[in-house]
């Protein structure tokens, strides 16, 4: 029989089982879809950062499908509409694939296991946890992290499956080189894509720096590799396994130290399994505006609010920092995308999709469940038990920022922009001096 492999979120050999499962086929076919450029809040397509980090990331799995005497396919468009043509063209007999939150992605194995003449194997995605390991079912998720952490923290997390030692030849077919990105990794950020990237910032952090020792502590620091772990870009796309992050936190344990800071690099993956199984039970209400308590946000949308905040140039000098380092470098902090989406939500009044929405073109470690449920967090309309978070700009930058060396960095100190009121149809008039 003849396999397919469709890659989504989970660009990397070892622990997956999906791609594992293919070891008794007689012939396999490894493919990936580049997302197909759409529009969505005036927004079309990834930025270059992203673009860079994801095509890195694709080159290396390429590179060692091949050594295995393999090869990976990556064509552009939507899977209704390629893996039916590819199922025909290479007479497929099977596809497996790795689960991906999100509406649509929800939608499109739909589509698939309907229309496909074939069977769609779906294995789990890039968790910590199975459901099946819940004390509680699925439906009856908690609404809120702390309740989430405290029934799951103590559950046993399974041992990563390594990676194959061999996997069944390709077809005939051509297999193209994956073009190079038109951007390089900026200076500020230097990470590259691919797993072997991924393996080492986590013993860089971990074994060799020992980093971790002092996380909860430097974890908010704004700028860079100073004080986060950094592996979340390799957890979003797959190229990293969460499962395999977990037990090199619970080795540094057992090997060098435990404390608050070596756990608090673990309740970080609890935050990150809590978003991805919230997004799985909240479907498209993940992406409603009131969210799915339907909790209703008076705001309107005024596009130069928006482009200034984009572009980071507001009158908030921390805010535009932060921005034009997420335009750089692809990447921000935690602490500093709390800062940016409350002010987009509280200061601009704008609708916390737009930001969301940006962040997803320009993020390189964008992943669906944890950047629309962290949006919601701060919206006041999803998991946050308060119902939002308005944080005192000024305060947070003389905490985060007291000397103003980053915002200076990023070139956050720009002028002042000019006031605008609008009139009874929302034109924009000029505020009289």
């Amino acid at each position: 029989m003849r396999q397919l492999h469709w890659f989504q979120n989970d660009l990397r050999l070892a622990d997956n089982p999906a791609l594992t499962s293919a070891g008794e086929a007689d012939s396999l076919l490894c493919l990936y879809l580049l997302p197909k450029p759409r529009a969505w809040c005036n927004l079309t397509g990834i930025g270059p950062q992203r673009d860079r980090f994801l095509r890195e990331s694709l080159q290396e799995l390429k590179r060692g499908l091949q050594q295995m005497g393999q090869d990976l396919m990556v064509l552009e468009g939507s899977p209704e509409l390629v893996l039916p043509d590819v199922v025909a063209r290479f007479d497929i007999g099977r596809i497996t694939t790795s689960y991906t939150p999100g509406w649509y992605e929800d939608q499109a194995l739909a589509f698939l296991k309907e229309k496909l003449p074939v069977p769609l194997e779906v294995f789990r995605g890039n968790t910590v946890f199975d459901a099946a390991q819940f004390p509680f079912e699925l439906a009856h998720l908690p609404e809120t992290f702390s309740p989430f952490r405290r029934k799951v923290e103590e559950l046993n997390v399974a041992q990563p499956i390594s990676a194959p030692s061999k996997l069944p030849p390709p077809p005939a077919a051509q297999f193209d080189a994956i073009p190079e990105a038109a951007a390089a990794a900026h200076p500020g950020l230097p990470v590259p894509g691919g797993s072997a990237a991924g393996l080492r910032r986590v013993d860089q952090f971990l074994f060799q720096t020992h980093a971790i020792a002092d996380y909860k502590q430097t974890r908010n620091d704004i700028d860079g590799l100073c004080g986060s772990s950094t592996l979340s870009p390799w957890l979003a796309n797959g190229a990293l396994s969460a499962r395999s992050v977990a037990h090199s936190i619970f080795r540094y344990e057992r090997e060098q130290l435990a404390n608050e800071s070596t756990y608090w690099l673990y309740f970080e993956l609890l935050w990150r399994e809590f978003f991805h199984w919230r997004a799985v039970v909240d479907g498209k209400a993940l992406f409603r505006q009131s969210g799915r308590q339907r909790r209703h946000l008076l705001t309107t949308f005024e596009p130069r609010r928006f482009a200034r905040w984009c572009a980071g140039d507001t009158d908030f000098p921390l805010v535009n920092a932060l921005m034009r380092q997420l335009i750089a470098t692809g990447w921000m902090s935690n602490r500093g995308r709390q800062i940016a989406a409350s002010c987009l939500i509280h200061e601009l009044e704008l609708d916390w999709r737009y930001g969301a929405a940006f962040f997803e073109q320009q993020l390189i470690d964008y992943d669906v469940a944890s950047n629309y449920g962290n949006w919601q967090y701060i919206a006041g309309v999803g998991s946050d038990p308060r119902g939002g978070r308005h944080f005192n700009l000024e305060k947070q930058a003389a905490q985060y920022d007291p000397d103003g060396v980053f915002t200076t960095k990023w070139g956050g100190f720009r002028p002042t922009q000019p006031k605008h009121v609008v009139d009874g149809a929302d034109w924009p008039i000029t505020e009289l001096p």
